[in-house]
């Protein structure tokens, strides 16, 4: 109004610009009737406004866990996806409910020196699913296999199938309070356990050193207690909520092979945050100084499931144990 008024009164071009602070090229366009100023420019979509349905729709399946964004990113990645895993962090923030981060201490080993074991518990249905879940120390390098029960033939057999995905059996393998390994701690004195005699039978055979975590201490096999976590949160959950989206329900047949294509082209093929390298790649320079299986357990001994457990053999100090050589 004010531009108008002083043009009307004769003021030119160049004294408005003057005047008003304003380029001349500016006045002369208002004058025509332009606008001073930038226009606001229309909303352009979000190259991720495809796949939002389908991403709340997996969101909403896996209530109340959680699918992190990598698994997401991968999924969406298949459907034509293509671009960056920032856009699609920031746009699931908003679901996502905030929770105090785990902090884990982790002790790194030597190639081939330990592998931790734990079971983690799954439920699907009214089913419950049972995971071992075997991670090597050094490379990082893991196996799941998804089971019934946590029974000591159970747990055996695992470690074999364990030892043959990973081309061989590390010098000790740690552990925590499981039933079926320690009977009693401190049963003849300090860090002398008593261990289930088929267990310790079953370790003189491959020639490992069971090695026993503290009680109340998890952080001292965090490594395994972490990868734990990865597993329900980038293969179950995500798996679970693929169940329940088709209405379909989930064996252990199923989990298996679809756990063990994971493993292999997901778990142990990711680039970790600690080693920054590929499980995969740094188990290829650990299978060389892993000890080699050559025989089942269960074919070369006269191993019976029905033995009592009471059977057991006292554990000296662990301390003990860091210069045994590799035959017990």
């Amino acid at each position: 109004m004010e531009v108008k008024i002083l043009r009307k009164q004769g003021l030119s071009y160049r004294e408005l610009s003057k005047k008003l602070k304003k380029a001349v090229n500016t006045i002369i366009k208002y004058c025509k009737g332009g606008e001073f100023g930038y226009k606001k420019r229309p909303l352009i979509g979000s190259i991720l406004d495809p796949y939002k349905e389908y991403i709340q729709n997996r969101i909403k399946a896996a209530k109340p866990k959680w699918i992190p964004a990598a698994v997401i990113f991968r999924e969406i990645q298949g459907l034509g996806y293509g671009g960056k895993i920032r856009i699609l962090q920031e746009y699931m923030q908003s679901f996502k409910f905030t929770a105090s981060p785990d902090v884990l201490v982790r002790f790194e080993t030597e190639p081939g020196q330990q592998m931790q074991v734990d079971w983690a518990h799954f439920a699907h249905k009214g089913k419950r699913f049972y995971a071992f879940v075997a991670l090597l120390g050094y490379s990082r390098g893991a196996f799941v296999e998804f089971v019934e029960d946590m029974q000591i033939d159970t747990l055996l057999r695992c470690h074999e199938n364990a030892f043959e995905y990973f081309g061989g059996i590390t010098k000790e393998i740690l552990y925590d309070n499981m039933k079926t390994i320690v009977i009693e701690r401190h049963a003849y004195g300090s860090e002398h356990h008593r261990l289930n005699q088929i267990f310790y039978d079953f370790a003189k055979y491959h020639a490992f050193v069971p090695r026993l975590c503290r009680p109340y201490r998890a952080k001292t096999k965090g490594k395994v207690e972490r990868f734990i976590k990865y597993l329900r949160e980038s293969f179950f959950v995500p798996l679970y909520a693929t169940a329940k989206q088709s209405g379909q329900e989930l064996d252990l047949a199923t989990i298996n092979v679809e756990c063990t294509k994971w493993l292999n082209e997901v778990a142990n093929q990711r680039i970790h945050q600690t080693t920054k390298h590929a499980p995969s790649e740094l188990l290829n320079k650990e299978r060389e100084v892993l000890a080699i299986m050559h025989s089942s357990y269960f074919r070369s001994t006269d191993y019976k499931q029905d033995v009592i457990y009471s059977i057991v053999v006292p554990q000296h100090d662990l301390t003990v144990y860091e210069n045994i050589e590799r035959s017990l």
